[in-house]
């Protein structure tokens, strides 16, 4: 039947909405098996998670990292425009309980590939408070018992959830070794999410894993011969790093790194720090260094930085292992370690 012709307007509209539709489907595909690079779509949560499906992934993946450089991971909020797109991904990667925004949206998002980090590993509490707890550790490189567990393929349970214990303390991720354990999970969700290359991410999650003992040997080796165990943070997420090398953390706030300290936890520190010869105090790099410099000038100390490696600024000069060997040599110094 013919209707005449359209009215000028509705051909401006239509044509509009038509390249409206072409830019949100080239979007979608970019990087999708179904069209575009032809890379697998991954959305990950922060960078530690990132950074895990660049280095496994290779050139076979197109990773987007759901928090920009430089921003506080706690904080995210996603538009409704980002929780839509997630579920055109070909996997997820996120670390449940660290991020409630991320947390709703991948549960929505119907998504069939999803690595969860903390199903990979075992989460743990570590407090403000952890002395004389499970943060002090005063026999050496952690617990061997743990780390000999974790050579055996510990965390390679699929499905197991941690995600239920909200106190346990998320920063896995500053642990080698528990890193190395969610490094294998990722790459084998890879694998199922693009068989094609298993072998190449295989390959990949072998040569992290390689990567991250070395890490760790550079850390137990780097932090022997301390003069101290004792620092004092003013973010708690050094808890499991702490635990593996036998040092004790002191934290002026919680794993909350927005949180504020009680005059009583100050009063408290100060005492730490006369009775450990504390002579640092640290702030990380996306933080405020306010509180750290009022304590380290009461008690006449010097203050540093030790980054929680939860964002990067400059992704192009830094990563992962260039961040880690920074945090260690700002250990070994503030630790007195020769």
């Amino acid at each position: 039947m013919n209707i005449g012709p359209r009215p000028r307007r509705l051909i401006r509209t239509s044509a509009a909405l038509s390249a409206l539709g072409l830019a949100s489907l080239s979007l979608a595909a970019c990087g999708s098996d179904s069209g575009g690079s032809g890379k697998v779509r991954v959305a990950a949560s922060f960078y530690p998670m990132a950074y895990l499906a660049q280095q496994i992934g290779g050139e076979h993946v197109e990773v987007e990292n759901l928090t920009k450089p430089g921003t506080e991971p706690h904080d995210l909020e996603l538009s409704p425009k980002q929780t839509g797109q997630l579920s055109e991904m070909d996997l997820i990667v996120y670390l449940k309980g660290l991020q409630p925004a991320v947390d709703e949206a991948v549960e929505q998002s119907g998504v069939k590939n999803i690595a969860e980090a903390t199903s990979y590993t075992t989460l743990e509490k570590h407090g403000t408070d952890v002395h004389g707890e499970e943060g002090h550790d005063e026999h050496g490189h952690g617990e061997k018992g743990h780390d000999e567990h974790a050579e055996e393929g510990h965390g390679e349970h699929e499905g197991h959830d941690h995600g239920d214990d909200a106190a346990g303390d998320p920063h896995i991720w500053l642990d080698p070794v528990r890193y190395a354990e969610v490094a294998k999970g990722v790459g084998k969700q890879l694998q199922k999410a693009d068989p094609d290359h298993k072998a190449e991410y295989k390959k990949n999650t072998a040569d992290l894993v390689s990567r991250l003992k070395k890490l760790d040997k550079d850390f137990e080796s780097g932090l022997k011969n301390k003069k101290t165990d004792t620092f004092i943070t003013t973010h708690a997420a050094f808890g499991y790093l702490a635990e593996r090398y036998g040092l004790h953390e002191e934290a002026v706030a919680g794993i909350d790194p927005e949180s504020e300290p009680s005059a009583s936890r100050m009063k408290e520190l100060h005492k730490v720090a006369k009775k450990d010869d504390v002579d640092t105090v640290f702030f990380e790099d996306n933080a405020s260094d306010k509180t750290a410099k009022t304590l380290a000038g009461d008690l006449r100390l010097k203050t540093s930085v030790l980054s929680p490696l939860e964002s990067i600024k400059d992704p192009k000069n830094d990563d992962y292992f260039s961040v880690m060997h920074q945090n260690l040599t700002a250990l070994k110094t503030a630790l007195g370690a020769q």
